[in-house]
């Protein structure tokens, strides 16, 4: 049950602090308090058990609530993504017919555009609410707490719609126990003393990662401290200010605090460092081992569809031969990899990573994709991978993301690999772009560290010394940076969508 964890908190650690937004602070006894009201008024507004309530804010101490509160009354999460355009939002708004849209300063300007597809609109800012809005803290004092509904085991949690990356977003349907699984499991896997610990949040939380980071603070008693969006000195001020503990960052977070870290800055409080939704290079693990070394590292494999798949404890980055590894499955799921015809491969073998647990109940209102991605009782995660004899896990790619030259198959994260090891080279994303002799070509797409500069036939005979030639970026463009997804994830199908015809390779 995801409230679960603040009803015990609330009762064993009443006065200790749960979450911290800028200025304000709340216990735990405050913020129940406030939650069993918020849900009285979401109940005031027409939520009822399975009633979908969107949020489409930036982070804070509110968005936190609402996280609580929404289950509380009975309904069921819609994180909006802060990433996306008006025409993704009303897309996903109209897809899932959300009736109760929450949204922040940054977004209230957007209602006007969306008026129509939702009946009530409730404001998270500070000051008066724009007109027709219903104002957060309003609904807080002039209700009165009501009753947990309870919700959990494989009732409703969340519906989160896939980033758009390939193709029109899919809206996934998640349980409690699927969600609440997935943060336990992360604690199981690695213990790091939790209680009483000070967790940033600075991953969004309409994404599963900040989402989650969030619900496991508050079910092992611990605070959030929250800002309202990554910046590299939003997180350094963050961890000075309150003594971090703990903190999750996707690989190109991690990358720019550490960067703007070389000035002095304090991290010391750093005890626990988890990363992951994004592959991380050789190079930047050591770089994070040389400014970090008294931080235990924890990387975890997840997705949206999946909540959690696979951790790598602090314990295994001390063997260099699993650094590449995504770890092994995590108490409450299986990890298996399949060849093209669903059998089974022998550790070694690259094929496609499948996991069988608690994990999604399916896409909202698409039964064949549903019962595609779930065949056999394994969700398909579309990732390629292998096992070792010992059942850790090692990604190779997107099976969409592979490349075929000249007959040859190519894996993108392999050619990126290789080019994070240039000293000009700050990021790239490699792709598949059409080539008329080879079907397709591999092509970079580069980010040059500032003062850095490299070319083609550079970066070729930088590879020439850790690739086979035909992995060797064939072109290369330069960009002042990538396009992410929410996860951090470099957006390749964007990325494609300059060298495909709109029918074409982009769309896979």
């Amino acid at each position: 049950m995801w409230t679960q964890g603040l009803h015990r908190a609330a009762q064993q650690y009443p006065d200790g602090v749960a979450t911290v937004f800028g200025e304000r602070r709340h216990t735990f006894r405050e913020q129940a308090g406030r939650v069993a009201r918020l849900a009285s008024g979401l109940r005031g507004l027409g939520v009822r058990d399975g009633t979908l309530v969107g949020v489409l804010a930036l982070n804070s101490d509110r968005f936190a609530d609402l996280l609580l509160a929404i289950p509380w009354a009975g309904g069921v999460f819609h994180p909006v993504s802060v990433r996306w355009g008006i025409n993704e939002i009303a897309y996903a708004l109209d897809d899932s017919v959300t009736g109760i849209l929450c949204v922040d300063d940054t977004f209230a300007p957007l209602i006007p555009a969306l008026s129509g597809r939702i009946r009530t609109v409730v404001h998270l800012g500070d000051g008066d609410p724009p007109d027709g809005m219903i104002a957060l803290e309003d609904l807080i004092r002039d209700a009165a707490p009501i009753e947990d509904a309870r919700r959990g085991g494989t009732d409703l949690a969340a519906l989160m719609y896939t980033g758009g990356t390939t193709g029109v977003p899919k809206g996934v349907l998640l349980s409690h126990e699927t969600l609440s699984g997935a943060a336990l499991a992360t604690e199981v896997a690695e213990p790091t003393g939790r209680a009483g610990s000070r967790t940033l949040i600075a991953s969004p939380m309409s994404h599963v990662s900040g989402m989650l980071a969030g619900l496991l603070q508050t079910m092992f008693a611990g605070t959030q401290v929250i800002i309202a969006e990554f910046t590299p000195g939003a997180v350094l001020d963050a961890v000075e200010r309150h003594r971090v503990s703990h903190l999750f960052l996707v690989p190109s977070m991690l990358r720019q605090v550490l960067h703007e870290a070389e000035a002095e800055r304090d991290l010391s409080s750093i005890r626990h460092l988890m990363y992951g939704a994004a592959p991380i290079t050789e190079q930047l693990l050591g770089r994070v081992r040389a400014q970090l070394p008294h931080v235990a590292l924890q990387q975890v494999y997840a997705s949206t569809e999946m909540a959690l798949g696979t951790v790598l404890s602090s314990a295994d980055h001390a063997e260099k031969s699993l650094l590449r590894s995504a770890g092994r499955a995590v108490v409450n799921r299986e990890i298996r990899v399949e060849g093209p015809d669903g059998a089974v491969l022998p550790p070694g073998e690259i094929g496609e990573v499948a996991a069988r647990g608690p994990v999604m109940l399916g896409y909202r209102d698409r039964p064949e994709e549903t019962a595609y991605a779930l065949r056999g009782g394994w969700l398909h995660t579309g990732d390629a991978g292998y096992l070792d004899e010992n059942g850790y896990l090692f990604l190779v790619d997107r099976i969409k993301d592979m490349i075929v030259t000249g007959g040859d198959n190519v894996y993108s994260t392999e050619v990126e690999n290789a080019l994070a090891g240039h000293p000009a080279v700050a990021a790239s994303a490699v792709i598949a772009v059409p080539d008329d002799d080879l079907g397709e070509r591999v092509h970079a797409v580069v980010v040059l560290r500032p003062g850095g500069a490299t070319d083609l036939a550079d970066l070729r005979s930088h590879c020439a010394t850790l690739i086979a030639p035909y992995k060797w970026p064939r072109s290369c463009e330069f960009v002042e940076r990538l396009p992410l997804s929410p996860a951090g994830k470099p957006l390749k199908r964007q990325l494609r969508s300059a060298h495909w015809p709109a029918e074409g390779r982009q769309v896979n």
